[in-house]
């Protein structure tokens, strides 16, 4: 019989062990995981990221209708300078990062508990949806009215341009948020902060301004706060101050999660626009799920380019530009998508769970165009010569709109 000898494996050969596993390992995936479709491609000889290649399966290998010149379309905030505060952090995605995205620029930003926004304002109007948490809003618009309003997962608020407010966290573990802003070039460093405001006007003026002797100004930040942690505020009415002018006439704040969806065989959507966010005139928006499975149809968006956000799940996306150009691209959550005006495209879910997603226009209101709606409603024996099929096919593609199949 063969002998075996059985030593007790040392902490340095275990170690030297994984390495080689974890290597071996590693150059098998990338022997598998290269761009070869049939007859087509070749191995990688070069350096490699196979964790990037693994997100991105259709870019390492598009499919046979991907063609032509296409710039990019995703950027995720997993890739985007962390402001880190003490009451919290905040990322953004602009033009600088995804140039290909004019119309839209968007922030991702957590407060902690207590953790403040400061009291500021800017040149576009700010768009949000609540990821997790509560937040405490508040804003004063230019005629005095003022508004305060908790809101949760799922809730909208929106500030019009230049209007002075403020984000406070709530909850035990705060609150984390996406901001959009009708403007690609847009950055959050571009706001006029209060504290900012304090710091770079002469103490008298202010004084004067406020009608305060001036030394009870010696204390005023230098610079501004942005993002702080403050005592949690005392419950929503007792928070309330009064206006002689009383309360916003247009609500800022926006229960989507209470709308009754458009339900579809594959998921779900739910739009809010200014035909029922009124105050929301320049962003409309929609939050999609789409199940396992399931796709949201081809379709495109005749008003504005379209702007996206990964909540979860993972999907992918192919766009077609004209002029026989098209991409195909793989998202996850986290990553910011994109699509200019009337560009037909689907979005799939490639993974095991529920894929949410929001979609933002630079515009007042919401539309799409379904592909198989316009087959279904255009004569069918035209449709049928276009496309070399049988005319019965056309015959059975439903007639209402299904924005997920």
């Amino acid at each position: 019989m063969p002998k075996f000898d059985f030593q007790i494996p040392t902490r340095r050969s275990l170690l030297a062990g994984a390495a080689v596993l974890g290597a071996a390992t590693a150059a098998s995936a990338q022997t598998n995981n290269n761009p070869i479709e049939g007859k087509k491609g070749g191995t990688i000889l070069g350096p490699r990221n196979p964790s990037r290649e693994a997100e991105n399966p259709d870019i390492l290998r598009p499919p046979p209708t991907d063609n032509g010149s296409i710039p990019n379309l995703k950027f995720s905030f997993a890739d985007s300078h962390m402001k880190m505060r003490e009451g919290g952090w905040s990322r953004e995605v602009t033009q600088r990062e995804l140039p290909i995205a004019t119309t839209i620029a968007g922030v991702n930003m957590r407060l902690n508990k207590g953790g403040v926004r400061e009291l500021h304002w800017h040149i576009p109007a700010e768009w949000s949806f609540m990821l997790a948490g509560h937040a405490r809003i508040t804003a004063v618009d230019n005629d005095g009215h003022n508004f305060i309003a908790d809101v949760g997962p799922g809730d909208l608020w929106y500030f019009p341009k230049g209007i002075p407010h403020s984000i406070q966290g709530l909850s035990d573990d705060g609150c984390e948020f996406l901001l959009a802003f009708p403007d690609g070039k847009f950055s959050e460093d571009a706001t006029f902060a209060i504290t900012d405001t304090f710091a770079h006007m002469p103490k008298d003026v202010l004084a004067k301004n406020l009608g305060v002797d001036v030394k009870a100004l010696d204390n005023i930040p230098q610079q501004q706060k942005f993002i702080f942690p403050a005592p949690l505020p005392p419950a929503l009415q007792a928070d309330t101050v009064g206006s002689a002018q009383g309360k916003v006439p247009l609500n800022m704040a926006f229960r989507l999660m209470e709308q009754e969806p458009t339900q579809a065989p594959g998921g779900r959507v739910r739009i809010a626009d200014a035909r029922n966010f009124v105050i929301s005139t320049d962003i409309s928006a929609a939050l999609v799920d789409i199940e396992p499975g399931h796709m949201r149809e081809i379709h495109w968006h005749p008003l504005a380019d379209e702007w996206q956000y990964y909540i979860a799940g993972k999907g992918r996306m192919t766009v077609f530009a004209s002029g026989a150009a098209a991409r195909t691209f793989d998202f996850q959550a986290g990553d910011v998508g994109y699509v200019q005006q009337s560009m037909p495209h689907y979005v799939e879910n490639t993974g095991i769970e529920s894929l949410r997603m929001l979609e933002l226009f630079r515009s007042p209101r919401f539309e799409d165009v379904s592909l198989t709606q316009w087959m279904a409603l255009t004569p069918h024996e035209l449709v049928a010569a276009h496309l070399d099929i049988n005319k019965e096919l056309v015959d059975a593609l439903p007639k209402d709109k299904r924005p997920v199949v």
